[in-house]
C-alpha cells in the first residue's frame, strides 16, 4: 500500500470508516477515491488503531469495502476575498447561481484557531437594528452575539432577514463599503434561501454580501461543515480587508442537530437529552472563532429553533453561554397577531446596563419592562373580574402596558408584500422618547388599538 494511502473499512450512512497502515493522517485532512477524485471525505476523529472516521462530503454509491483511498495531506479549503460578495457558494467554495466561477487566487482552510485573548477589543457599543423592541429591550452589541430563540413557525427567519435588510442597509448608507455581510444557511430550506437572495437584491445590498449554504436536503457532513465556510470568509474580511463583518446564522440548532447524527453513525453513547457527548465542544470550535479583533468587528446573529418550545433542551442550552444577547420569540405573542412576537420579559442583553446603554435608554427600558411586569399580574384579576373592577391606580398601569406592548409590533420591510404594510425603520432615540411618553401618561386618552404597526407613536395620533 502506498504511504499516503488507505482502505476503507466500513460505511453507515455519511461516516465511512477508513484504515491507515502507514502514514497517519491529520484530522481534517480531505481523502478521496483512489479512482474518483470527486468522491471526497473528511477525516474527522480516530475509530481504533490504525482506524478513522471520515465524513462524506458527497455520495457515497460509489465506495465499497476494501476500496482504496487516497490522502491528499489538505484540508477543505474555500475562497475567499471581495470576489465573493454578491455570490451565493457551498461548502468547497464553489457557486451555486449563474455568474460563473469565483474568480480568485485566494483560498484559506475552513478549520483556524481563534483570535488570541489579547487581541480581544474591551470597547463595547450598541448597534442599532432599527427595530424597537430589540433596541430598547435587548440591544445588540457591536462585535457581540445575539440570538433569536423559537418553535416551528414564529418567525425566526424573517426577523433575522429583517435585521439583515435594516442594518446592512443603514451601514451602507453611514459607512459606505467599511462593513461587509456573511449568511450561513446551515440546515434550513432552500426556498428561504433564494427569498433571502432575492430580498438582498432588491435592498441594494448583495454585493456586500457573501451567502454560503448547506440546505436542510444535504447529509449531515454537509450541514455540519457549511458553517466553517461563512466562518472563514468573514475572518478573511475581519484580519485580511480589515473590515467589520455582520454575520448571520440560519440556524444554529441544525449544526447541533447535524452533529448529532453523526454521532448516532459512530455509535457515540448519548449524553444529556440523546445528545452527542461532545456538543459543548462542537459549539466552542463554532462559536470562539466568532469575535472580534483590536480593529474589526464581527458581529453575529444567529436564528435558533427551539424544539416543541423547549428552552431548556439541550441543544439550545449549548448555545446559550456565548451569547451577549437573547431574543425569546414566544407562541403565545404570535397567535395575538403581535410582530415581532418577542416575549419581553424573557428576553435579555448584556448590552442593557448605564454604561453601555446610557442613563436614560437603561431607566426607560426598566421602568417598561417593571410595567409590563405589573400587567402580567393584572391580567388574571381583569380576566375574571374585569378591567373596570381593578383599582384607578392599576386601571392606569394596565392600558399603558397594553399601549406599550402594542406600540411594540413593528412592520418589515421583507414582509411588506405580504402584510400590505410599508417597512418602518425607527431609531433608537425616537423610542425610547416615545415610550417615555407613554410611561408618562402622554397617550393615555388613546386606544391600544391605535399603537398596533405603528413606527413612531405620534403616527398613532393621526389614525
Amino acid at each position: 500500500m502506498e504511504i499516503n494511502s488507505a482502505k476503507v473499512i466500513s460505511i453507515k450512512g455519511q461516516v465511512i470508516e477508513v484504515q491507515f497502515v502507514k502514514n497517519q493522517p491529520t484530522i481534517g485532512d480531505v481523502v478521496h477515491l483512489e479512482n474518483d477524485k470527486n468522491v471526497k471525505m473528511m477525516v474527522y476523529r480516530p475509530s481504533g488503531r490504525e482506524r478513522y472516521y471520515c465524513l462524506a462530503l458527497g455520495g457515497t454509491s460509489s465506495l465499497f469495502r476494501g476500496a482504496k483511498i487516497i490522502n491528499t495531506g489538505k484540508s477543505i479549503a474555500t475562497p475567499v476575498g471581495e470576489k465573493v460578495l454578491g455570490r451565493i457558494l457551498d461548502l468547497f467554495g464553489n457557486p451555486k447561481d449563474d455568474k460563473g466561477p469565483v474568480k480568485t487566487d485566494v483560498a484559506w482552510p475552513i478549520f483556524r484557531s481563534p483570535v488570541l485573548y489579547t487581541d480581544l477589543p474591551s470597547h463595547q457599543e450598541i448597534l442599532q437594528t432599527g427595530i424597537k423592541v430589540i433596541d430598547l429591550f435587548c440591544p445588540l452589541l457591536k462585535g457581540g452575539k445575539m440570538g433569536l430563540f423559537g418553535g416551528a413557525g414564529v418567525g425566526k427567519t424573517v426577523l433575522l432577514t429583517e435585521i439583515i435588510h435594516n442594518v446592512v442597509q443603514v451601514t451602507k448608507t453611514t459607512e459606505g463599503t467599511k462593513n461587509v455581510s456573511v449568511f450561513a444557511g446551515i440546515g434550513e430550506r432552500s426556498r428561504e434561501g433564494e427569498e433571502l437572495f432575492e430580498s438582498l437584491a432588491e435592498g441594494g445590498v448583495l454585493p456586500f454580501t457573501s451567502l454560503v449554504f448547506g440546505t436542510m436536503g444535504q447529509n449531515p457532513a454537509t450541514r455540519f461543515l457549511t458553517g466553517f465556510t461563512a466562518l472563514t470568509i468573514a475572518e478573511y474580511f475581519r484580519d485580511e480587508i480589515k473590515k467589520d463583518v455582520l454575520f448571520f446564522v440560519d440556524n444554529v440548532f441544525r449544526y447541533a442537530q447535524a452533529g448529532n447524527e453523526l454521532s448516532l453513525l459512530m455509535n457515540v453513547i448519548p449524553s444529556e437529552d440523546s445528545y452527542q457527548p461532545t456538543l459543548s465542544s462542537e459549539m466552542a470550535d463554532f462559536h470562539e472563532r466568532l469575535v472580534s479583533n483590536k480593529q474589526n468587528n464581527i458581529t453575529t446573529i444567529e436564528a435558533i429553533y427551539v424544539p416543541n418550545d423547549d428552552i431548556l433542551d439541550q441543544g439550545v442550552q449549548s448555545i446559550l453561554p456565548y451569547l451577549d444577547s437573547s431574543l425569546i420569540l414566544s407562541r403565545n405573542v404570535y397567535q395575538e397577531g403581535r410582530l415581532p412576537s418577542v416575549d419581553i420579559l424573557s428576553s435579555t442583553s448584556s448590552a442593557l446596563n448605564m454604561e453601555v446603554a446610557g442613563i436614560l435608554h437603561y431607566t426607560t427600558a426598566i421602568k417598561a419592562q417593571g410595567i409590563l411586569k405589573q400587567a402580567v399580574s393584572l391580567d388574571h384579576i381583569a380576566s375574571l373580574v374585569g378591567e373596570s373592577e381593578l383599582s384607578h391606580e392599576d386601571q392606569i398601569i394596565y392600558r399603558r402596558a397594553k399601549i406599550l406592548r402594542n406600540y411594540m409590533t413593528q412592520s418589515f420591510f421583507v414582509a411588506a408584500s405580504q402584510t400590505g404594510r410599508p417597512g418602518k425603520y425607527v431609531p433608537l432615540e425616537t423610542t425610547v422618547k416615545d415610550v417615555t411618553d407613554i410611561l408618562g401618561g402622554v397617550y393615555d386618552s388613546l386606544s391600544e388599538e391605535k399603537f398596533l404597526y405603528v413606527g413612531e407613536a405620534k403616527e398613532a395620533l393621526q389614525s
